[in-house]
């Protein structure tokens, strides 16, 4: 089998409610994305989506995909796209770094070794288990009052775990804290997310403050040494999220006991490849993970569900649908909310067919 063509789309999605982020810092109304069509000389087709949250909020922007696939496109022509680690390596020697270009290219090839096979993903993953996956609720930095509002969102949906963005303000992230704590029913909870928006004196102040109940705290600082130091500070467990952003960071956390879950994202990662080797090693060492996507329709929120259903419920916190936040639809089939539960589809390879009408015209062929 070999890659005969790589098709390239641009999508713009639509938030349904602008969203912000690290203590209000950073403002959203839509994405753009990525999608790409990988062609085989045997009649496969698979499919990948990349999409970075905006420009702002990593090293990665929307544009630098395309710009990275013109360049890695003409060198995966003619490779077997089932041989995953040789396209990775390949792709590596074209253009090193970069990882978040890498990955709907690493994911159409995984779509095509699904479909090839005639197996979901998940069970190329290490097989289905059977268990449900827990949706996080993404609620945006704002009043105590509007994020509950957003809460109520959520909750119609019947998600009941909460990931709500704080950060900046010390003295409102700590009414944020006590407001949605107050608000929230017994079988339900939330994880508050700073996106890197603390110093250390910060996160000890509000960390420090909240006694009850125990909570997780993602991402309070913009390094890692600094996510280290009030690791050492606080009692509350940590969720590193932006600084894994590869195999080598997740296994210096590990030695450095730096925390106690990870946000495994994974266009941030370099793709499903890298992902699942982060993934085990958390498996092997203790570590729980949220699994998802940095940003996205149901087709890349497709590849982290079969990423997820994967892992042991012994290590899987939860993950998130980015498409629940969008009003438009980029493909049939995939993984969606049910209740504030999720599964990933049955059907081969990712299990979506993307809406034609939607993706429109492609900005760029190579063949």
């Amino acid at each position: 089998m070999k890659i005969t063509r790589i098709t390239v789309y641009q999508v713009t999605l639509p938030l349904e409610h602008p969203y912000r982020l690290s203590g209000g810092r950073l403002y959203f109304d839509k994405l753009d994305s990525t999608i790409i069509a990988m062609d085989t000389d045997v009649g496969i087709r698979g499919w990948g989506e990349g999409c970075p949250w905006g420009s702002t909020y990593l090293p990665a922007f929307p544009r630098g995909i395309r710009a990275g696939i013109e360049e890695l496109a003409p060198q995966l022509l003619g490779l077997d796209p089932r041989r995953i680690d040789v396209v990775y390596r390949t792709m590596d020697m074209a253009l090193p770094g970069h990882p978040y270009i890498k990955s709907a290219l690493d994911m159409a090839c995984w779509d095509i070794l699904g479909k090839f096979t005639e197996f979901p993903l998940c069970e190329l993953f290490g097989g289905r288990i059977d268990q449900e996956i827990t949706i996080q609720n993404s609620v945006p930095t704002d009043t105590p009052e509007g994020m509950i509002e957003s809460i109520k969102r959520g909750q119609a949906r019947g998600e009941k775990v909460h990931t709500c963005k704080i950060g900046a303000d010390v003295a409102l992230d700590i009414e944020r804290i006590k407001a949605i704590g107050a608000y929230l029913p017994p079988d339900e909870s939330a994880t508050f997310d700073v996106n890197r928006a603390w110093l250390v004196d910060d996160g000890m102040r509000v960390m420090n403050a909240v006694k009850e109940p125990m909570l997780y705290f993602e991402q309070p600082c913009e390094t890692y040494e600094e996510c280290l130091q009030l690791r050492k500070l606080t009692n509350h467990p940590i969720i590193l999220d932006e600084c894994i952003q590869a195999y080598g960071h997740i296994v210096r956390a590990q030695a450095d006991k730096a925390c106690e879950a990870i946000g495994l994202k994974i266009g941030r990662v370099g793709g499903l490849t890298k992902a699942k080797r982060i993934r085990d090693f958390c498996v092997e060492t203790g570590i729980r993970m949220n699994i998802e996507v940095t940003g996205g329709s149901v087709i890349g929120d497709a590849g982290s569900v079969h990423l997820a259903q994967s892992t042991p419920a012994t290590h899987l916190r939860a993950t998130w649908l980015c498409h629940e936040m969008l009003t438009v639809n980029t493909a049939t089939g995939g993984p969606r909310g049910q209740g504030g539960k999720t599964v990933a589809p049955d059907a081969p390879g990712l299990g979506v067919e993307p809406i034609m009408d939607v993706l429109g015209e492609a900005i760029a062929v190579y063949q």
